[in-house]
């Protein structure tokens, strides 16, 4: 299934190397987005005019803990029974904000488990709060100075998170333009519709593609997932 998420936007300066962006700012920067993506790619542009607006909203005050909890509690699930998931944990494991980290640091597999979690999942939720812990995985401050790959390399080290899990967080958590997910499937069933090919194109065959789409390939995707919701 394509993957469904919210759009994004923000000035190239502030999005590919610092935090989130303010609401305002991030909208100027997607708009900019768009016109330089419909003036790069006549064929995108038809589809920016038909679908509208790109959505993607990121969030300043994210932190990467928690949002890298749930994004572990909706791997392989629908979304409806990841959050009853996700919600469990919260409810056994949080404090007034959010899933507490010392809490699944103290936390007990078997007791992790009794929320819905498979084991695999009750692991990777435990080594990411360790990682968090020791500074492997970096806060979102200390992400601000580090590139898409720097941020890529060091969340990865995470048991069960890989990079199409980052990308997500990249992109719509901390609004970052240029992050294109070759290796989601939703944006290459999207790119196929789009150039009409005969046979769906792989992520290595799609990567050179998106040079002309750079420095907004987040934005480019977004709307490449718009194609697949509509095929």
């Amino acid at each position: 299934m394509p993957c469904i998420l919210r759009g994004y936007s923000a000035p190239v300066s502030t999005t590919l190397s610092g935090l989130p962006p303010a609401v305002g700012t991030f909208q100027k920067a997607l708009r900019n987005a768009e016109r330089a993506l419909s003036k790069a790619d006549p064929a995108l542009g038809k589809v920016i005019a038909r679908v509208g607006p790109c959505a993607i909203d990121p969030s300043p005050g994210f932190d990467p803990f928690h949002a890298l909890v749930r994004s572990i509690c909706h791997q392989q699930l629908h979304g409806k029974a990841a959050e009853t998931i996700h919600q469990r944990v919260k409810d056994k494991f949080g404090d007034s904000r959010d899933v507490n980290l010392e809490k699944i640091y103290r936390a007990r597999i078997v007791s992790m488990r009794t929320c819905g979690l498979s084991e695999s999942k009750a692991l990777a939720i435990k080594d990411l709060a360790a990682r968090c812990r020791d500074g492997t995985v970096p806060t979102v401050k200390q992400m601000a100075s580090m590139t898409d790959d720097q941020i890529v390399e060091r969340v990865t080290v995470v048991r069960g998170i890989g990079r199409w899990t980052v990308e997500m967080m990249l992109m719509f958590r901390m609004g970052r333009m240029d992050v294109f997910p070759v290796d989601d499937f939703g944006v290459r069933k999207g790119f196929t519709l789009l150039r009409k090919l005969k046979e769906p194109i792989t992520a290595k065959q799609l990567m050179p593609h998106g040079e002309r789409w750079k420095p907004y390939r987040s934005v480019a995707s977004w709307y490449l997932w718009r194609v697949a919701d509509e095929g």
